[in-house]
């Protein structure tokens, strides 16, 4: 009835309309490096922190660059641990830390407890604490949500002995080996670190 050309053109209209619909249920194409792998999705509501970059290659910097990123610098014992649930209206559970400051350069007064706070995700990811630990921290200034965590992660916390020595890993030794004060080192006294911070400190 049509003839061939009618024919022809209701098959390429059928053709359209099935390619359209195929369309409306296909999986919006999404850059490789937005994609969220779903180990790391969490439910409606909570939040995926940002993981901070790198300050800088490693042993391309050294203690001023440290100094200049933190908010808290100090030194002192672990004294109180404490597991905090999110609490209505809030997104994130919590672990507040109590510190006994033995020396503190910015954001701490020496002989004063300092209690900051961390998000669960870095307790669960390995970055603990655990009472009686030693130890000097230079720590991000706190955010909104009152949280904070270490500069670098493990590169801004820095264990210390019951002599009064800081003691740098494997880690610190590579970032580090360039710092006049840190490169080389396997251990420092305390003293000079405290020192070398106040310089970096009247530096900024």
């Amino acid at each position: 009835m049509f003839g061939r050309n009618g024919c022809l053109l209701v098959l390429v209209f059928c053709f359209a309309v099935s390619f359209v619909q195929g369309q409306d249920h296909a999986p919006a194409r999404i850059a490789p490096h937005l994609l969220v792998p779903p180990r790391t999705q969490l439910p409606p509501g909570r939040i995926v922190r940002p993981v901070r970059p790198p300050l800088a290659p490693p042993g391309e910097f050294g203690l001023p660059q440290f100094v200049r990123a933190a908010g808290i610098i100090f030194s002192g014992t672990v004294t109180k641990i404490e597991r905090h649930p999110a609490l209505p209206g809030q997104t994130v559970e919590t672990v507040k830390v109590t510190f006994r400051v033995e020396d503190g350069f910015r954001g701490a007064t020496r002989g004063r407890d300092l209690a900051i706070r961390q998000w669960i995700g870095l307790w669960a990811s390995g970055q603990r604490y655990r009472v009686g630990e030693r130890v000097l921290l230079f720590l991000y200034p706190t955010s909104k949500l009152g949280l904070t965590s270490c500069v670098g992660g493990p590169l801004g916390r820095f264990a210390v002995d019951a002599g009064g020595r800081v003691l740098l890993t494997a880690q610190h030794q590579a970032v580090f080996r360039k710092d006049p004060a840190l490169g080389g080192k396997s251990q420092a006294r305390l003293s000079d670190l405290a020192l070398a911070v106040r310089h970096a400190s009247e530096e900024e």
